[in-house]
């Protein structure tokens, strides 16, 4: 793998900060999706709510709302690797905080939650300087090449994190006769079974990424040198607000993934829908990152040449509908099905839409426009969680993730017609999206004069 070719599907591992940096995230994000599923029981296993399951994905959220702008001018005024390391070892102290209320048998949520809120709070200000940084980690021809590598790292993760959290969760309570023993037993008082062993797991991936990420040779330094101005917080807005392709393209993941997501409440599946327990939760929170890896890893040696927009779209409305037949199922097997066409239609549109993001985006400026989208994100996935958790309390989780679903491809079809931009895209280049950009800059221009 050192010694591949930059033509070859191995180009961006001849950086060898790129090597530590994926391998880094490999293993924290492994821990982060083991840790949510035990987090996701936890709260399930003490108040029974799926509201209560959504405050979860509400206390991740807030803190990117909050310091979105902050967290954009931090990734570029400062170095982005001295950022990512500070914010992970808070993440690092909300883990042991997690590991001592398992430890004690918490009976009560808002502890968690206010934990779940400071881990939010790290990733608010990590997420933008982590994808500011991998840019400067490899040469330029070899970008899209490690953005799709490491979209297959993290899609690795999230197969292998979920089933960890599912195994480790009840691994001291093999014994137990059924999944609802399992709902009952694990969290007693001084004992680390159930969510315990899940957190001492995750917190030995994270000194693990602490330590990779402090031998990387890449001292990117300040991007930014203007002193803080509302001005200058405020340029990765303005960028975002006149480029359509990155509006487009952003807000696009937003709105589908927002209506489409059921993440949060795949607890309620698992255990009174499917009677799966928490190993078919870690099942069914693997299944995604399954479809999205085997595409990821398919596209490291066959990438998207051309009709990138157009494909993303399309799979964006795969997604939607894939999320409607979860809804409907009674089955693990058909549930794993949809979720794993799911994750792999979600793939394609990630590559791209991460490609577009950095390509499209000045240097100096990818750390406000990766605030922008981090919050995007954050939106669709936690405040996406809390919005199902809302109306899974109001209608009942299928009538949710169904309606999600109808949401999620209504959205894709308003976006295509809305933003022909997207469809415009071809390859994933900076000449391409620019002339993307272009066209529809001539277009509304003709639109004016009419």
């Amino acid at each position: 793998m050192q010694d591949a070719p930059r033509t070859s599907v191995a180009a961006a591992f001849r950086s060898r900060d790129f090597r530590l940096y994926q391998a880094a995230r490999l293993a924290v994000v492994t821990g982060a999706e083991a840790q949510a599923v035990a987090v996701a029981w936890q709260v399930y296993q003490i108040t029974h709510s799926a509201l209560d399951l959504g405050y979860t994905g509400l206390a991740l959220f807030l803190p990117g709302l909050f310091f979105l702008l902050p967290a954009g001018h931090v990734a570029d005024r400062f170095d982005r690797r001295q950022v990512v390391l500070v914010c992970y070892c808070l993440q690092a102290v909300c883990t042991s905080a997690l590991l001592a209320f398992a430890w004690h048998g918490i009976t009560r949520v808002m502890p968690i939650y206010a934990v779940l809120f400071l881990i939010g709070t790290g990733r608010a200000f990590s997420g933008p300087a982590s994808s500011a940084l991998i840019p400067q980690l490899v040469p330029k021809e070899d970008f899209v090449n490690a953005v799709t590598w490491g979209a297959s790292i993290f899609q690795t993760a999230t197969v292998v994190g979920p089933s960890i959290g599912g195994l480790l969760f009840t691994l001291p309570l093999a014994g137990a006769a059924s999944p609802g023993a399992l709902f009952t037993q694990a969290g007693a008082p001084g004992s680390i079974a159930g969510a315990g062993i899940v957190y001492l797991f995750t917190l030995a991936t994270l000194v693990w990424f602490v330590t990779l990420i402090s031998l990387l040779h890449v001292r990117p330094g300040r991007m930014e040198h203007k002193a803080i101005s509302v001005d200058v917080i405020l340029a990765g807005v303005r960028y975002v607000l006149k480029t359509q392709v990155l509006l487009g393209s952003i807000s696009l993941d937003l709105f589908a993934v927002l209506l489409g997501g059921a993440v949060a409440l795949l607890p309620i599946f698992a255990h009174q829908i499917l009677d799966a327990g928490p190993r078919g939760l870690g099942i069914l929170r693997a299944a995604p990152g399954v479809g999205a890896l085997a595409v990821s890893l398919w596209l490291t040696a066959r990438p998207l040449r051309q009709r990138a927009g157009l494909r993303m779209l399309v799979c964006y409305g795969i997604f939607g509908a894939m999320t409607i037949l979860f809804g409907l199922s009674r089955s693990l097997a058909l549930s794993v099905a949809a979720l794993l066409i799911l994750g792999a239609a979600d793939m394609v549109s990630v590559v791209i839409r991460s490609s577009v993001l950095q390509l499209a985006t000045p240097p100096e400026m990818r750390g406000r426009v990766s605030a922008v989208n981090s919050l995007f994100v954050g939106a669709s996935n936690e405040f996406g969680e809390f919005e199902s958790g809302v109306t899974a309390q109001w209608w009942g989780a299928i009538r949710a993730v169904v309606a999600g679903g109808v949401g999620a491809l209504a959205v894709t079809g308003l976006w295509a017609v809305f933003f022909p931009s997207l469809r415009k895209i071809n390859q994933l280049t900076p000449e391409a999206l620019m002339q993307a950009e272009l066209q529809e800059s001539a277009a509304d221009v003709q639109e004016q004069e009419r």
